[in-house]
């Protein structure tokens, strides 16, 4: 990839060489370059696999970064902190010859926004992650009261992708009970604020993308309900939905109607865009990219929406939540 810096490893004869730095503690080399300044990237690519590699150091690991950004470093500080007990080493920037007992150069990772036990050396899981966090952020955080409503989260998006009545949306959720809060994440967004936010949600709601990475924070047992607009149900399930349900938590997929989509209007019901999202799809990511992440937005049934949050209700109130099959039996019944 050209935007992670090539990392050459030279094997010198004679002398051995005198050391500027000598570290007790193995070093991690890695990179902060990819796809950094997406929320999913940063977790999927960097956090998880760096806790993969250097977790079970007990914070005894040197971290060395290649393709080093200050905001991330900053970003992320809580969070490295629990790595590593030393300050991360700008290893592109720092001309000093230092000395390792041993290195390990790259990260491990198994899957998308997955730990699978068995491949590491401490039985580590995506639950044990979580708590990871919680130690991260706990000393950020101030700790919220028990509400007497359930806490949703809103998780919007500008650009594409908007829920075109959130307003509605917004109210109708107030009114059947919940207290909402709207989130708009951005990339100067304090992650321990968001943290927070989520840590104390009973529910998020939100479209598919980057965004729906933040289900991480959220407590085991809570609700993430995520629409999932035209031609993205594959990546919603793989990169959010699957990983949300091996972390505890209760996932409801709303997947939108012809009529709910932004599309329909743009193509109309009988184009290809709109009647055979897998055939653009073949096409290749560019193409879903154009036409189903940066061109579409979504406009909530509010009644076929309604029953999806009053399954999510009966859940919390101690019953369980329907699926999208059931929700839609449901609304079938009803209207006969």
């Amino acid at each position: 990839m050209a935007i992670v810096s090539e990392l050459r490893l030279r094997a010198i004869a004679g002398p051995t060489l005198s050391c500027d730095v000598v570290h007790p503690f193995p070093a991690v080399v890695f990179s902060t370059g990819g796809y950094t300044g997406n929320v999913f990237h940063e977790f999927n690519d960097g956090i998880i696999p760096l806790y993969l590699t250097a977790h079970h150091h007990n914070r005894n690991v040197v971290l060395l970064i290649l393709d080093h950004h200050n905001w991330w470093v900053s970003r992320y500080a809580e969070i490295l902190s629990r790595i590593s007990r030393f300050p991360p080493i700008n290893f592109s920037n720092d001309s000093r010859t230092h000395c390792f007992p041993s290195a390990t150069v790259g990260l491990h990772i198994h899957d998308d926004l997955t730990i699978d036990p068995t491949q590491t050396p401490l039985n580590n899981s995506i639950i044990r992650f979580r708590k990871f966090l919680d130690d991260a952020y706990a000393p950020r955080l101030r700790w919220l009261e028990v509400a007497e409503k359930p806490n949703l989260v809103l998780v919007l998006r500008n650009g594409s992708r908007t829920v075109e009545n959130e307003g509605d949306l917004v109210a109708m959720a107030t009114e059947m009970g919940f207290r909402v809060g709207i989130l708009r994440p951005e990339k100067t967004t304090e992650l321990a604020s968001i943290y927070r936010v989520m840590n104390g949600s009973d529910v998020m709601i939100g479209v598919h993308g980057a965004a729906m990475t933040h289900f991480l924070f959220m407590r085991p047992g809570a609700v993430f309900v995520q629409i999932i607009p035209l031609g993205t149900e594959w990546a919603a399930e793989t990169y959010y939905g699957a990983p949300a349900r091996r972390m505890g938590l209760r996932y409801v997929a709303y997947k939108v109607r012809v009529e709910e989509s932004s599309l329909w209007r743009e193509y109309g019901r009988e184009h290809p865009v709109v009647r055979e999202p897998a055939k653009i799809n073949a096409r290749g990511w560019e193409e879903t990219k154009r036409v189903y992440l940066d061109r579409q937005n979504v406009s909530l049934d509010l009644g076929r929406f309604r029953r999806t949050l009053e399954g999510v209700r009966r859940y919390l109130d101690g019953g369980r939540p329907p699926g999208p099959e059931e929700a839609e039996e449901e609304a079938e019944s009803r209207q006969k």
